[in-house]
């Protein structure tokens, strides 16, 4: 199998070849890439990554292979891996399972041995496209006609694919506070980091009403990470509309920041080729520190509709690399989001003080 051969085409026919890694076969998705020097099975079961194909940029993939315990959800969300090295043997003693016998069982197409480094140059370049990979079909015409039919990321609504299919809760009921979780796409590490801090959580589909989910009393609402485009998603949008109207401590996280901007008029935008990795500098505009943050987003919020609506919307974080809008608070309301992801897994921890945050201003208020 590490001897089949396996070809990449990208929308602008640009097309590289390499040889199959994971499970043999053909698969689609807009391409991306990611720069974490770890951490690789927790991106592949975030189901922020649903429907994209994953470029790491770290050189060895699957060295300490895979285990369990690290994934962010039920299964694989990534639509296919392009990785440089893929090693199968693994030195870790606590894996369960090498990453070829992990992605097969996943059922997850990848490529490896292909220059990474040139293909996320294409992508900085370029812009994100679409993508196929396939290890069973190489004639890029009739690769060229698959990839026709895969669907543009701008304006797909996913969250309803990655979301719980009923609610379900977490914790003790006994613990000192009820957070309410809308699942458009959560972390497990997100749940986690509220149980940590004594709350009882409840986490409800994508597309509940305010009736169930207030149904709960919750003493805090949380809005989760997950993929697709926040503009094809006005049932979320209403939910939050929803929730700021109960006057309660509310707290979002990627997605969850871009929606929660969408409640208050602020719109978002396709980036040209996102944030991925778990080394971005971001500036805490009210305390003055700087924190390295673990990201993955494609769509961002206007920062032009932020400097026109200031009595509505207060900044709070920035990008340090390119100065977008990382952070916001809703004028008058006990609400604030972020863009980054202070729950990372496997790290880094800079943000985590965001969830003490929240609490702590439930505890106020209770």
């Amino acid at each position: 199998m590490s001897q089949q051969r396996a070809i990449l085409l990208l929308a602008d026919g640009t097309s590289y070849e390499g040889k199959a890694a994971g499970k043999i076969g053909t698969t689609t998705g807009e391409i991306c890439f990611n720069t974490g020097m770890t951490g690789y099975q927790e991106v592949f079961t975030d189901p922020s990554y649903f429907g994209q194909l994953l470029v790491t940029t770290n050189a060895h993939i699957g060295n300490y292979g895979t285990a369990n315990a690290d994934t962010e959800s039920a299964g694989v969300k990534i639509a296919g891996l392009i990785c440089k090295n893929f090693t199968v043997p693994f030195s870790r003693q606590l894996a369960d399972a090498s990453i070829q016998d992990y992605l097969e069982t996943e059922g997850l197409v990848g490529i490896s041995d292909v220059d990474t480094r040139a293909i996320v140059r294409h992508i900085r370049t370029k812009g994100a496209m679409n993508g196929v990979i396939s290890s069973e079909e190489f004639d890029l015409k009739k690769l060229k006609k698959i990839l026709d039919k895969a669907p543009d990321m701008d304006g797909l609504e996913l969250s309803s694919k990655v979301t719980t299919d009923k609610a379900y809760t977490l914790g003790e009921e006994s613990a000192k506070h009820r957070v309410a979780v809308l699942d458009l796409g959560t972390k497990q590490n997100i749940l986690r980091n509220f149980l940590k801090r004594d709350c009882f959580v409840k986490v409800f589909p994508a597309k509940a009403g305010m009736d169930e989910i207030m149904s709960f009393k919750p003493d805090g609402l949380f809005i989760s990470n997950g993929p697709g485009d926040p503009g094809a998603m006005d049932y979320a949008v209403d939910t939050a509309k929803g929730m700021l109207e109960q006057g309660k401590p509310l707290f979002g996280i990627c997605l969850g920041h871009q929606i929660l901007a969408r409640a208050v008029g602020i719109p978002t935008y396709k980036m040209h080729h996102g944030h991925r990795g778990i080394n971005h500098p971001v500036k805490n505009l009210i305390t003055g520190k700087s924190e390295i943050t673990s990201q993955n987003h494609g769509f961002g919020v206007s920062p032009e509709a932020i400097a026109a609506n200031t009595d509505v919307v207060e900044v709070t974080h920035r990008n340090l690399n390119d100065d977008t809008i990382e952070g916001i608070r809703v004028v008058g309301k006990p609400a604030f989001s972020v863009q980054y992801h202070p729950e990372a897994s496997p790290g880094p921890h800079d943000a985590a003080y965001l969830f003490d945050q929240f609490v702590d201003l439930i505890a106020e208020r209770k």
